[in-house]
C-alpha cells in the first residue's frame, strides 16, 4: 500500500473516529441529568453548545489548513477532541459538560474541512466522486457509532460516565499515532488568514436555498436522534438499558450510511433531493405515532425511513451543491452550506427542549415534526417543478448551460 493509498484511509478512520468520539455522550445526558439535576432545556443546551462553538470555528478556521498545511490542523483538532473527552470523564458537575461540548465543537470545526480536503488530495485515483462518499460515510457512520458504543460500554461496564471516554481518548490517540507517516498534501501556503464569511452568487441563490434547507432538515432530524431520542425511547418502553437507548439513536444514521452506499449512483439525479425529503418526512410520522401507540416498533421502522431520507437527501444536496457552485466560489458557498445546517441542527434541537420544559418532550417532537416535515414536503415539492424548468428565470439561461455542463 503506498503512502497515499494509505493516507486516504487513515484520514478516513481519524474523522470517523472524533465524530464517534463526539457523540459518546449522547445516551448518557439521562444518566447527567439525574446526577445533576438538571432539565430537557439544559440538555439541548449543552448539546447545542457544540453547533454555537463550531459554526464561528468552521468559519474561522476554514483557510488554516490551507496556509499551514492538513497534518497539523487535523493534528491539533485531535488533540482538542482528546482534551473534550477528557473534560467529560472528569465532570463533576453542568459546567463541565459545557465545556466538554465546546471543545469538541472546535475539534470537528478544525478536523472536518481539513480532512474532507486531504481525502481529495490524498485519494489514489483521484476519483472525486470516491473521496466525496468516503467523507460523507466518515461523518455519518462515526455519529451513528458514538451512542452504539458509548451506551453499551456504559451499560456492561463499570463507572458507566467515566470509561466510554478513556475508550475513545484511546481511539483519538491511537489514530493520531497511525497518522504519522501520512504525507502532506499542500505545497503552497501563501496568502493572508482571513475569516471566510459564507456567500451564495445571485444565479444560483433558489438552487441553493433548496439544498439549504434539505441539508438543515436531514441534520436537525439526526441531531435530534442523538440527543433527545433515548429520553424519548425510555418515556415509551420504560428501558433504561444503555444500549438498547444507544442502539434505538444510531439507527436512523446507520439507515442513512446504508442508503447512501446502495444509491451513490441514484444520489446524483436531482429528483433524489425530493425523494429524500419525502421520506424524512414519512420517517417523523413513525417516530410521532410512537409514543401514543407505546410501539417501539413505529419509532425504529421511522428511524429507518428517516435513515433513508436522511441518506439520499444529504447525499443529492452535496452532489447539487457541488454542481452549481462556481469554482471561485466554491469554498464560500460550501460554508454557507454548512452554516445552513448546524443553524438548523442548533435551532431545532434548542426548541425541542424548550418545549419539553414548557409541556412535554412529545409535545416538543410533534411540533419539530410537523414543522420539519411540512418544510421537507413544500422544498420537495419545489425541486420537483424546478426540475421541469419551472424554478429557472428566463435571463439566467447562460447560469443553466454553465451548471449542466458541470452536472
Amino acid at each position: 500500500m503506498t503512502n497515499r493509498s494509505y493516507g486516504f484511509w487513515v484520514t478516513a478512520c481519524r474523522l470517523a473516529s472524533l465524530l464517534l468520539c463526539a457523540n459518546l455522550a449522547a445516551t448518557l445526558y439521562a444518566v447527567y441529568s439525574q446526577k445533576f439535576g438538571f432539565s430537557s432545556a439544559m440538555l439541548a443546551l449543552i448539546f447545542a453548545t457544540y453547533t454555537v462553538v463550531l459554526v464561528p470555528a468552521l468559519l474561522a478556521c476554514g483557510q488554516l489548513s490551507d496556509r499551514f498545511g492538513r497534518r497539523p490542523v487535523i493534528l491539533a483538532g485531535l488533540v482538542a477532541g482528546i482534551a473534550g473527552l477528557v473534560l467529560f470523564a472528569l465532570a463533576d458537575s453542568v459546567a463541565w459538560l459545557f465545556a466538554g461540548r465546546a471543545l469538541q465543537g472546535l475539534s470537528v470545526a478544525m478536523i472536518s474541512g481539513a480532512a474532507v480536503a486531504a481525502l481529495s488530495e490524498l485519494e489514489p485515483t483521484g476519483d472525486a466522486w470516491r473521496s466525496a462518499l468516503l467523507a460523507a460515510l466518515a461523518l455519518t457512520g462515526g455519529s451513528a457509532l458514538g451512542p452504539l458504543i458509548g451506551g453499551a460500554i456504559a451499560e456492561w461496564a463499570p463507572d458507566q460516565l467515566v470509561l466510554p471516554y478513556l475508550a475513545g481518548i484511546a481511539l483519538l490517540a491511537a489514530v493520531t499515532v497511525a497518522g504519522s507517516p501520512i504525507p502532506e498534501t499542500v505545497t503552497s501556503r501563501r496568502g493572508k488568514w482571513r475569516i471566510q464569511r459564507p456567500g451564495v452568487p445571485a444565479e444560483i441563490r433558489g438552487p441553493f436555498i433548496r439544498i439549504g434547507v434539505t441539508g438543515a432538515a436531514v441534520w436537525s432530524v439526526a441531531a435530534l436522534f442523538l440527543s433527545v431520542l433515548p429520553s424519548y425511547t425510555t418515556d415509551i418502553t420504560g428501558t433504561t438499558n444503555l444500549a438498547l437507548l444507544g442502539l434505538v439513536a444510531s439507527v436512523m444514521l446507520a439507515s442513512s450510511c446504508v442508503s447512501q452506499l446502495l444509491v451513490r449512483t441514484v444520489a446524483t439525479r436531482t429528483a433524489a433531493l425530493a425523494a429524500g425529503l419525502g421520506f424524512l418526512a414519512i420517517g417523523l410520522v413513525g417516530l410521532v405515532l410512537a409514543s401514543p401507540l407505546h410501539a417501539v416498533a413505529y419509532l425504529i421502522v421511522g428511524a429507518v425511513i428517516a435513515g433513508v431520507g436522511h441518506g439520499v437527501g444529504f447525499l443529492a444536496a452535496q452532489h447539487d451543491l457541488n454542481r452549481i457552485a462556481p469554482e471561485d466560489r466554491r469554498g464560500e458557498v460550501s460554508s454557507a452550506f454548512y452554516t445552513c445546517i448546524y443553524l438548523g441542527v442548533s435551532v431545532s434541537v434548542i426548541g425541542v427542549g424548550l418545549l419539553g420544559d414548557a409541556s412535554s418532550l412529545y409535545t416538543g417532537i410533534v411540533v419539530f415534526s410537523a414543522i420539519t416535515g411540512s418544510a421537507a414536503l413544500v422544498v420537495a415539492a419545489w425541486q420537483l417543478l424546478a426540475n421541469r424548468g419551472q424554478g429557472i428565470r428566463p435571463h439566467r439561461r447562460e447560469s443553466l448551460r454553465v451548471m449542466r455542463g458541470r452536472a
